[in-house]
This record gives structure tokens, sequence and C-alpha cells, in this order.
């Protein structure tokens, strides 16, 4: 099945966004906490894409290599041989995680290992590289497997997007902040760029929630972190773990159908309990 189809498929329960994959028994963003996100029967995998001194794309979240890979360097001044020598630290990384046997993938490593098993979110560090990141997409044949996103809730966000032909092809996510008294502004401005999905923000769960019919109706589905430190409202994965209902529970019931998190096996549970 097609990204896109998935979903938009009004009969799927809430997706899981295992955020840098499911990296509890694997370093952050490395092929191993992918397999984990796979076998854990997740729907998406989220990864963050640098490009090395050598033109290279490669998968590490950071500026520097200091958490994840012990060495207070910028990868973007080193190449991509360089980069890929180095081995990760468990987990998220820091000093008191030991060092493991995986390495730094590359994009195209890490296309070739999701290939027909799980979709992927790609998370550009810096959007200056959206057409050579869509241009590797559709080189290996990937653009129904991915997606890519950006800042779509603003007149000056769908200026940006209009001089971005490359990406045409690629299963778009806008991205967009909804606040009490602009929300059906932005709601109109995400509906203009025809994104499939949108990564929502808010100050408020019942300004989002307000918006959801009108998206909706447009084929555009919800997205929403749960992530600790970006979360909004409080409505974070520790939460989570102590009063499912409060936080997924109340999302979902706010037409939220997507969310990326840092416990998905959790959410998992909590999504199948629910439907049981």
């Amino acid at each position: 099945m097609k990204y896109i189809d998935h979903i938009a498929d009004p009969s799927r329960p809430c997706a899981i966004v295992a955020h840098r994959g499911a990296w509890h028994h694997a370093p952050e963003n490395s092929l191993a906490a992918i397999e984990n996100a796979i076998a854990g029967g997740y729907d998406i995998v989220e990864v963050d894409i640098r490009q090395s001194a050598d033109g290279m794309l490669f998968i590490l979240h950071d500026d520097t290599l200091e958490r994840m890979a012990g060495i207070d360097r910028i990868p973007e001044e080193m190449t991509i041989a360089e980069i890929t020598s180095l081995r990760l630290r468990m987990a998220d990384g820091g000093p008191d995680q030991p060092f493991t046997r995986e390495s730094i993938p590359t994009l195209e490593q890490v296309l070739e290992t999701v290939r027909g098993r799980i979709f992927v979110d790609l998370d550009l560090k810096d959007l200056e590289m959206i057409d050579i990141v869509a241009a590797k997409v559709k080189e290996m044949g990937m653009a129904d497997q991915v997606d890519l996103k950006a800042r779509a809730g603003t007149p000056e966000a769908l200026a940006w997007l209009a001089r971005q032909p490359g990406i045409d092809g690629i299963p778009f996510m806008g991205q967009a902040f909804f606040r009490v008294g602009s929300a059906e502004e932005t709601a109109k401005a995400v509906i203009a760029a025809r994104p499939f999905m949108c990564e929502a923000k808010f100050d408020a769960l019942e300004t989002l929630a307000g918006q959801h019919e009108r998206l909706r109706n447009a084929g555009i589905s919800l997205w929403v972190n749960t992530l600790d430190p970006v979360s909004c409202c409080g409505l974070t994965d520790s939460a989570a773990l102590e009063d499912p209902d409060a936080i997924w529970g109340r999302m979902m019931a706010a037409g939220i159908s997507v969310i990326q998190t840092d416990q998905p096996a959790a959410l998992k549970a909590y999504i199948e309990a629910r439907r049981a």
C-alpha cells in the first residue's frame, strides 16, 4: 500500500510514528533502530537527514557528533567515509551509554532497509537539501513510501513551497501552529498547500480540534508529537505513560490520527487495548 493511501484509510487505527526509530534497545537513527520499528509493527519511522562535506546524505539528529559518537565535531565538515567509520552509542547516547557496533547510516542505506516494509518521515535538518533529498528518493523509486515536510500554515510558507518543484510526486506533509484567533486562517493556508497530512502544534488541543473536520474534509490527516521536549500543552510521552487516556486517548478523541512518540511500544499496547 502507498503511504498516502494508508494514511487516508478511514478504517485504520491511530498510526504510530517511531521517533528516530525504536531506539530503546539500539542507537537512535541507526539501521538497528529502524529494524526494531519494523519488528514492532509501527506504521512510520522518523529519521533525521544531514549532508556531508562531500555531498552525501546521512542520518543524524544533532549538529555535532558528541552525544551519539563521542567526538566534538560538526558532521557537515566531515566526509562520508569519516562519518560512517564512527560507532554509535546505545539508545539516545550521552557519556553514560556504551558504544555499539552500529554506525551512522546513509540515506541510501535507510531507504533500502525500509523498502516495502515501513513508511518513513524524512526530517531535513536543513531545508535547502530538499531538492537533493527528493532526487535521491525518486532515483531509488521510493516516492510512494516516504514524506517530505515543511511549514505550510502561512502565505510566506506557501510562497516558499511554490519554489520547490523538485518535491512534486513525493507525499508532502505541512507543518503549522494553530492558535486561538488565527486557526481558521492557518487551516486555509494548510489546505492551499494540498498536503496529505499536517504536523500540528497548538496553543490548546481544543484549538486544533476545532479545525479537524475542515482539514479532514480536505483529505488532510492530523499528526501530533507527544515527544517530551517538543510536545504542546503538557501532552507528553511521560504523562501518557502515567495516564494514556488523558493524553493519547484525549488526542484521538480530538481527531488526531497520527502520533509521533518515543514510546511506540506503550502507544501500540494502548491502541490495541482500546480496540479489544
